[in-house]
């Protein structure tokens, strides 16, 4: 790990609430997209075979997801890049009021990107449908790709390292 020069900068304390949470949210995550799949195309929740594949799967894999989890971890820390700690006087630690905080975006993201078709189709192709690593890669592209659109990002690789550039 690299040597912190502010270990109390608000990034490096975004950074490990997003951390921690990270297998939790993903669960939550498959869980809105589960939602917004029924949302989209079962809003009468008739059981055919592709529902009940959906709402049955527990088991996926979640290397894709967790890709897609810390693009929006990454998405949010831009878009929320002050470093500077606000005072709290409800007794919760910095890292906790990220975590909570952390948590009701991440589940305002995915409810917000799961109205369109593509990302749902995309990301039930990464997760529960999976079927062929091919077919995954190419959901997971298409998924990323849609998500920078819709935040209006723009990742951008120079000297091995990812940015995101507004517009």
């Amino acid at each position: 790990m690299i040597q912190k020069l502010f270990p109390l900068d608000k990034n490096y304390i975004l950074r490990q609430a997003q951390s921690v949470l990270e297998e939790e949210l993903i669960d939550r995550m498959v869980l809105e997209l589960k939602r917004s799949y029924t949302s989209l195309y079962n809003p009468l929740q008739l059981m055919d075979t592709t529902y009940t594949q959906i709402l049955d799967t527990c088991e996926f894999p979640r290397d894709r997801v967790r890709l897609i989890y810390r693009q929006l971890c990454g998405i949010y820390r831009y878009k929320h890049g002050d470093n500077q700690l606000e005072m709290l006087f409800d007794g919760r630690s910095h890292l906790e009021k990220f975590q909570d905080d952390w948590t009701a975006i991440l589940v305002d993201y995915v409810r917000e990107l799961g109205i369109y078709e593509q990302y749902v189709k995309t990301m039930l192709r990464m997760t529960i449908l999976f079927d062929t690593e091919s077919r995954a890669e190419w959901a997971e592209n298409h998924c990323k790709a849609f998500i920078n659109q819709h935040f209006e990002l723009k990742v951008v690789k120079r000297h091995g390292e990812l940015l995101l550039k507004v517009g």
